[in-house]
């Protein structure tokens, strides 16, 4: 396995069955334009087998902050440590740019998903509640 950062659409684009939904090529040229931004892929015998999704927050009282936005494994290459090495990037990332934490929310009955990051080294904050504002023109 080979964890690379997309630096292209064509990459972006090429990882799309790993996603909820297909890529835009508009969109993927605007993630990689936004500052902050990143997605780290991970190659099992040169396929996309697995992603996670990463934005800097900056806050003034804060500093700089990543959120882990999406992780996600191609179901043939699951339980195979993809996702905590993925997770362990990002954060080795994170680190570099002087990140002050990492964070990610996720159900709490999302037992594989709570377990990957356990295996990363994250603690549990305790319940966490969401609440979602839809645009459904946009």
């Amino acid at each position: 396995m080979e964890i690379r950062r997309a630096t292209t659409v064509g990459e972006l684009v090429a990882a799309q069955h790993l996603y909820d939904k297909p890529a835009r090529p508009e969109w993927a040229e605007r993630f990689l334009a936004a500052p902050g931004h990143l997605l780290l892929i991970a190659y099992a015998g040169g396929v996309p087998a697995g992603f996670v999704s990463g934005i800097e927050m900056l806050h003034p009282d804060k500093g700089v902050e990543m959120c882990l936005y999406e992780l996600s494994v191609d179901e043939p290459y699951r339980r195979r440590g993809i996702g905590r090495a993925l997770t362990e990037a990002l954060a080795g990332i994170a680190r570099e740019r002087g990140c002050y934490d990492m964070w990610v929310g996720v159900d709490t009955d999302n037992e594989p998903a709570l377990a990957t990051y356990r295996a990363a080294g994250a603690r549990d904050e305790g319940r966490f509640a969401m609440r979602t504002w839809e645009f459904p023109d946009s």
